[in-house]
């Protein structure tokens, strides 16, 4: 065991302590979303609240474990320090020690109980500090929970919910900035999906914990504190969004940008700007669900607009951008105008340097120059 991650939950506190440093430019322009949904009519105005997506995955815990006492909340410091990120802030003073449980640094070991904990039949959520060190228990999230109900003949259910911070976040670099997205996605047997807002976070959380099939919920640690009107619907209890169905952030008829997670953000901030710049009508596609992806409603847009984009913070190689342009291709070829094209992250680990860092992610401006090109503008 390294002396880094011995230490890791030292270093959280100290990091805590100290000044917030000045948003980056691939991080800045964030920060506007909140007044950009709320312009759209994100939520209904009528009874709607802000509130940050760590509220949101905090109340849909809260929620799920007052009405079903087989879901417990096991991992690294989610009980007495209420979670790296404050996101199960207060759930053990609720629920006890029995049901809110701290665990070692021993991604392996805590999996493998959850998992295990899930084939017995109680319904654990299992959060990762980070999905960086989920690669510790891989074995256990792929040939232990998602193979498990069709090696048994559709006998043996596994309800389990992974979740946790991944892909980019700010100053980590590779060790911490991986995005696993892809990784996830192509294994049969889970299910994936990413939340971009607080609504998002709640509905895709209480879905996951409700599954009888192991779900891996992909957060990130940038959207963590980012405020955002929910409607009165999606404060009751007995909210859910499905999987399987994206959502049209922004409308549009002139190109479809298809995203995930904080690049959502990111679209919606391009799209503002193609339009002043351009006077481009940009529909904006939040995925929310990975597995099982809507492919409908991407085949919808394109035959609508005629041109594809998509967007988000991976790899290109074999990665998610990758997929959605071979989705684009095989079904929707004869509406599209011009080749998709792809924005994502650089083909190299995450640099420590800010400056090498910023170029390794899309950005707002990065969006604009891609829509502008396969426009032709």
């Amino acid at each position: 065991m390294s002396a880094l991650r011995v230490f890791r939950p030292v270093a959280r506190l100290l990091s805590a302590n100290k000044p917030a440093p000045a948003l980056r430019n691939s991080i800045r322009p964030i920060a506007s979303i909140s007044s950009i949904a709320r312009s759209r009519n994100y939520a209904t105005s009528s009874g709607s609240k802000d509130m940050t997506v760590r509220e949101a995955l905090n109340e849909a815990m809260a929620e799920e474990m007052e009405k079903n006492d087989k879901v417990f909340v096991l991992g690294e410091e989610v009980a007495q320090y209420n979670g790296a990120y404050k996101v199960t802030k207060g759930l053990l003073d609720r629920f006890g020690e029995k049901r809110v449980i701290d665990s070692p640094i021993t991604e392996s070991g805590f999996c493998g109980l959850t998992v295990g904990a899930a084939l017995a039949g109680l319904h654990p959520i299992c959060e990762f500090m980070t999905f960086n060190f989920a690669m510790q228990a891989i074995d256990q999230i792929i040939n232990s929970a998602a193979k498990t109900h069709y090696m048994s003949g559709g006998i043996q259910p596994c309800n389990i919910t992974f979740r946790g911070p991944n892909g980019f976040a700010a100053g980590v670099a590779a060790q911490h900035s991986q995005d696993y997205t892809a990784w996830y996605g192509s294994i049969p047997g889970l299910k994936v999906v990413s939340p971009y807002s607080s609504e998002d976070a709640k509905g895709l959380l209480k879905a996951a914990i409700r599954d009888p099939n192991p779900v891996v919920v992909l957060e990130n640690e940038l959207l963590y504190g980012l405020q955002f009107p929910m409607s009165e619907e999606a404060q009751k209890d007995d909210f859910v969004i499905p999987f399987g169905k994206a959502k049209i952030e922004r409308p549009g008829n002139d190109i479809t940008m298809v995203t995930l997670s904080r690049c959502v953000g990111q679209c919606l901030v391009a799209a503002e700007q193609l339009k002043q710049k351009y006077g481009v009508e940009a529909e904006v596609i939040n995925l929310r669900s990975i597995k099982p992806l809507d492919v409908e409603a991407i085949v919808k847009s394109v035959k609508k607009t005629g041109h594809f984009m998509a967007v988000e913070s991976g790899f290109p190689a074999f990665g998610v951008g990758a997929e959605l342009v071979t989705l684009a291709c095989e079904y929707a070829f004869d509406y599209l105008e011009a080749p998709p094209v792809r924005v994502t992250g650089a083909e190299v680990p995450t640099p420590y340097a800010q400056k090498l860092e910023e170029m390794s992610f899309p950005t707002e401006g990065l969006i604009v120059n891609y829509a502008a090109k396969l426009l032709r503008l």
